[in-house]
């Protein structure tokens, strides 16, 4: 199990050497899971499944703890704008919500009286502070479909308005015609008139 020291580095190293109070929560709140859970993290496998928040600095302190992550697909944002990440063991189907206390930032002080400030008092005071005046975690039951959201891997499928490919069941059907969810309800893009394209290619670089 790494210490918080070690995870701590980790995650400030992904942030160009530069730790906040939030990737500490995040580190707590993701070691804190691996206790609630029984799991031993960072996991190695995608036995648990994390939905956090927010985005930004908290994500990469739960990652660095959990072993959950964007690009192995067992992380997934809901943007609610709150610090709180819920994670939720694949084979047992339990799952808590974690969040800090409420008295957690006004606490800070306490812990780390000769900080200049409150943002220093924070990233001190998270390092050390008891778990339970530190987090707040609740077991939960998902309204949801997860595996509905993990999908099924490997298929593929192409939208018959753009024709561009749609991975992980990402798709819906409208009148029997399969759609990207861009062009089903609209994307968040506008297309330009004239696409750009690569140049082509000489012969020269051709032949070589």
């Amino acid at each position: 199990m790494p210490t918080l020291e070690s995870l701590l580095q980790q995650s400030a190293e992904r942030h160009r050497n530069h730790l906040c109070p939030r990737q500490v929560l995040g580190a707590r709140m993701g070691l804190y899971a691996g206790e609630l859970l029984d799991v031993e993290f960072p996991q190695r496998d995608k036995r648990v499944f994390c939905f956090v928040e927010t985005d930004g600095c908290l994500t990469d302190g739960i990652a660095v703890a959990t072993g959950c992550w964007w690009g192995s697909r067992s992380m997934r944002l809901v943007d609610y704008g709150k610090t709180a990440a819920t994670f939720i063991d694949m084979r047992t189907q339990r799952a808590f919500r974690i969040t800090p206390t409420l008295t957690a930032r006004k606490r800070a002080y306490a812990y780390a009286p000769d900080a200049p400030d409150k943002w220093h008092a924070q990233l001190q005071a998270y390092q050390v502070m008891p778990t339970f005046e530190l987090l707040c975690a609740q077991q939960i039951k998902l309204t949801l479909d997860l595996q509905k959201i993990i999908s099924q891997h490997g298929l593929r499928v192409v939208c018959e308005q753009c024709g561009e490919d749609i991975i992980n069941e990402r798709f819906v059907e409208r009148n029997g015609t399969r759609l990207c969810l861009a062009c089903a309800d609209g994307a968040y893009y506008e297309m330009d008139a004239i696409p750009i394209t690569l140049p082509r290619l000489s012969a020269v670089v051709l032949a070589e």
